[in-house]
């Protein structure tokens, strides 16, 4: 295994139509259905990454900026911000064409946490590291340790006093 790599390494791109099964009764695209996609790209970005078998760990907040109607085409991007003991954090941009009325715009941004997975054994294992180099990925990189220090307080498993990167925000 690599003890680093560079954060564009795992870039993933991927798009989709809006068909009308994907729709909900306003002729949008379902949140549930976006959801599944924002899985997909990531959980394949962090197995470029990796070189291993990944599940999802965590979602973080995933707000809505706008509809995606019938008929866009979306695309969404992936990548890995930073690497912790077994798990990783991945950053998705959502982005969509309204070719009709010649508008594209950004509808979401989120992070997923996955846990890396030994092939045979089934176990966490370790992943190379990660190399920023533009300014966005040292920015999310640096960012990712607080961000992992919010998830674990909010799901009990870290308190808040240990959370040394949280301290500035309280």
């Amino acid at each position: 295994m690599q003890n680093k790599k560079l954060a564009k390494e795992s870039l993933t791109i991927m798009t989709e139509m809006v068909l009308p099964n994907d729709t909900n009764t306003l002729n949008n695209l379902m949140g549930g259905r976006l959801l599944y996609m924002m899985d997909v790209v990531a959980a394949v970005a962090a197995q470029k990454h990796s070189n291993c078998l990944v599940v999802t760990a965590s979602v973080d907040n995933v707000s809505f900026a706008e509809p995606i109607p019938l008929g866009s085409i979306v695309t969404l991007e992936a990548k890995v911000t930073r690497v912790f003991n077994t798990s990783m954090e991945v950053h998705i941009n959502v982005y969509a064409d309204d070719y009709p009325n010649r508008r594209q715009f950004s509808t979401n941004q989120a992070f997923f946490t996955f846990v890396t997975l030994d092939h045979t054994t089934k176990v966490p294992c370790k992943s190379p590291e990660i190399e920023p180099e533009t300014d966005t990925e040292k920015e999310l990189f640096a960012g990712a340790l607080r961000r992992r220090q919010l998830r674990l307080v909010l799901a009990g498993k870290m308190d808040v006093k240990d959370a040394n990167e949280l301290k500035s925000i309280f």
